[in-house]
């Protein structure tokens, strides 16, 4: 283990870094909106260059806004990847739109397609699928598409609580991996517990789902704020790590952190270089500039900011 050898970041607390970690956390990925995005005054200060930056397109969000946060972002040297929820999405020309705009402000050739936490669609679209199907993103030449994944299944797509149509929607995105040439990923609702993390990648790929998994992890927070994130997103399973530590007074009023979850991941990944966990994706539900000075001090060389590199 080493020892973090710059703390220019009056905020970022000096600690031993852990080289499975560090190794783990290479080209992690971090989400924001337009409005927690404008908090933060130079990016460069918190995250490396080069960082794919997913930007979340909540309903309501005018294009314009989320279109001057991608420009924004592009403009610092950072890859940016805009949600295209489909449900929110009216038809195929405000489609076309979102990508047009996309591509000629702020250069962005990469997107996360879904179906979106909306319960009656807009207009024409209801899930991703629809959305690679409509061949705008070839057609617009998109190098990289993500797709959601969900470690702990999905009620709003399996209301029984099985995984039947969350994996025939898999499939489904395998067999269409092999006729893009955009290179498509999972990018997964965030969860708290490794074990039933590494069981479900492992099951994916038994299951001929071979596709490259980005896990999403939720950065530090208070735990109320955390609890609540997690009913509101349908975080199932796993809710019951928040729930215990609720429990425990000691750890109450401490704010959470993510080091057990992603040390066991990474330690996993180290003993089994072909596990199919690729990438970290950060949910920061603390704040954009709390995660960011987490990884900084947790992930050694691979979250050296931008402007300290």
């Amino acid at each position: 283990m080493s020892l973090l050898s710059f703390r220019k970041n009056k905020d970022v607390v000096e600690t031993t870094v852990n080289p499975e970690v560090e190794s783990f956390l290479k080209d992690y990925s971090i989400e924001v909106m337009p409005r927690t995005a404008e908090k933060v005054e130079d990016f460069r200060d918190l995250l490396p260059a080069g960082t794919r930056v997913y930007i979340a397109h909540i309903e309501g969000t005018p294009i314009e806004d989320m279109v001057a946060t991608a420009k924004r972002l592009a403009t610092d040297g950072y890859k940016v990847m805009p949600h295209f929820p489909a449900r929110i999405i009216k038809d195929e020309a405000t489609l076309s739109d979102w990508i047009a705009r996309y591509q000629g402000e702020a250069d962005v050739d990469q997107a996360l397609l879904l179906a979106g936490g909306v319960a009656v669609p807009h207009g024409d679209y209801h899930s991703s699928m629809q959305l690679l199907e409509s061949g705008q993103f070839d057609k617009a030449g998109f190098k990289r598409l993500h797709v959601a994944g969900h470690p702990e299944g999905n009620r709003d797509i399996d209301k029984d609580g099985s995984d039947k149509n969350v994996m025939e929607a898999l499939r489904w995105k395998q067999k269409f991996s092999e006729t893009t040439d955009a290179d498509i990923a999972l990018a997964t609702q965030f969860a708290f517990e490794a074990g039933p993390i590494i069981a479900w990648a492992d099951a994916l790929r038994d299951a001929g789902i071979t596709l490259p998994v980005h896990i999403g992890i939720a950065g530090p927070a208070k735990l109320q704020t955390l609890i609540k994130f997690a009913i509101a997103c349908g975080v199932g399973p796993s809710l019951k790590v928040l729930q215990k530590r609720a429990m425990d007074v000691s750890k109450l009023l401490l704010p959470y952190e993510p080091t057990d979850v992603l040390s066991q991941l990474a330690a996993h990944k180290a003993a089994n270089p072909d596990f199919n966990i690729t990438n970290v994706h950060f949910f920061p539900l603390g704040g954009i500039k709390t995660n960011a000075n987490w990884a900084i001090a947790h992930g050694g060389a691979s979250a050296v900011p931008a402007s300290q590199s």
